[in-house]
């Protein structure tokens, strides 16, 4: 599948950091270039909470941006 930017959305912003949701049927939203589309609005250390393969067997994953080169966007699970 591919990204759907109407699925993801703010939570909070403030100080230059967002707070995003995102909800998925997609289960590998790490695959490269997944979020490059919203590369304008994701920052590094940015934090996504992600509900992914909501039709399968949904799971719920924190990811924070590492990288934006302002087309290309990397994500890695949050530890």
């Amino acid at each position: 599948m591919a990204f759907t930017a109407s699925e993801l959305s703010v939570l909070a912003y403030a100080n230059n950091f967002t707070l995003w949701h995102y909800v998925t049927t997609d289960d590998a939203i790490t695959t490269a270039g997944y979020f490059n589309k919203a590369a304008d609005m994701l920052r590094v250390n940015d934090l996504i909470i992600a509900n992914v393969d909501t039709d399968g067997s949904p799971a719920t994953t924190f990811y924070v941006v590492t990288a934006n080169s302002g087309t290309s966007v990397t994500i890695a699970a949050y530890a």
